[in-house]
């Protein structure tokens, strides 16, 4: 079994990697400060994994949780589009100086791999479905800016410093765990979290503009598969799952799963969001063997039975 290093591991996606590592039976060390994410996703793994505080601008600490470290899984970054309108340099500092200081650390550790989590946000708002990796990137928010200059510090270092690195573009995670409470909260919790209640849901936009949703289990199983994949140095890839669903589907869905009929509220469109988002994952299946399991309907309704379950004690 190999030593992983995960960074973020507090967050919703990071936690879930970290479950899914030690059910395999890997060895795992978990760097994250808490800022964003919640201490109890790593309750029940304070005992199994060692557990590094502190955050990835600190390069000491990052030396020390690297140390004699196989793989890292970096999934640490200030995540949100809006959040990033908001305050541009707190999105800059975390996921650019923050992801270059994981890709330093990780060459001087001699790490053989850095998985980084990058999003399908670098594409923009272009017409051209479904989106593939050979596309000119038009990030249109700081946040897609700063998840595009990550991949091109991945890409440098590869040649540079023959720091084998992959970069993942995540399509619209969604899955348990996902925090439903920030402002900043991905739309499927936040919609779940409001239905349960009976509160109208808020869809910024006329609920038409879609998504390619990809549930966390399979988000979780490619990044092992990119981690350890042969030639796979270098690649940027698509993780999603092929198709697209409007939010107005995805209420239709929720509204039956909660019984919940309270008509939803629209608003204008948020700045920095697109309108469309489907991804080609050819690229995905040949390089890093993905082959996505949980269906749109199958992952909405796990999402909320969990949630289901949160509630019910």
């Amino acid at each position: 079994m190999a030593v992983f290093a995960v960074t973020g591991v507090a967050g919703f996606i990071g936690s879930n990697i970290v479950r899914g590592l030690v059910e395999d039976g890997h060895e795992v060390r978990v760097v994250d400060d808490l800022a964003t994410g919640h201490k109890e996703n790593l309750a029940d793994l304070t005992d199994i994994v060692e557990i590094h505080e502190g955050t990835i601008l600190d390069a000491a600490l990052l030396g020390e949780a690297f140390a004699d470290v196989d793989y890292v899984l970096h999934q640490a970054a200030l995540a949100s589009v809006p959040r990033s309108v908001k305050d541009p340099v707190a999105s800059n500092a975390a996921n650019v100086d923050g992801t270059l200081n994981v890709l330093v650390a990780a060459r001087d550790a001699g790490v053989k791999r850095v998985v980084y989590a990058s999003s399908s946000s670098v594409y923009g708002d272009t017409p051209v479905l479904p989106k593939h990796e050979d596309m000119i990137p038009t990030p249109q928010s700081p946040y897609a800016v700063s998840k595009l200059a990550g991949e091109y510090y991945c890409r440098a270092f590869t040649r540079v410093y023959d720091l084998e690195t992959v970069s993942l573009r995540y399509f619209n995670v969604y899955g348990p765990r996902q925090d439903p409470q920030s402002q900043y909260a991905a739309v499927i919790p936040i919609f779940i979290r409001r239905m349960m209640a009976g509160e109208p849901v808020i869809v910024f936009g006329d609920g038409e503009q879609s998504r390619d949703f990809t549930y966390v289990d399979d988000v979780v199983t490619a990044n092992i598969q990119a981690a350890q994949a042969p030639g796979a140095a270098g690649a940027v890839v698509n993780l999603g799952c092929g198709e697209r669903h409007t939010l107005n589907r995805l209420i239709a869905l929720l509204q039956e799963l909660t019984g919940c009929d309270t008509p939803p509220k629209y608003a204008a469109p948020r700045p920095g969001d697109v309108k469309h988002s489907q991804a080609d994952i050819t690229r995905a299946r040949e390089v890093i063997g993905y082959d996505p399991q949980v269906s749109f309907l199958d992952g909405v309704r796990r999402t909320f039975e969990w949630y289901r379950r949160q509630e019910s004690g």
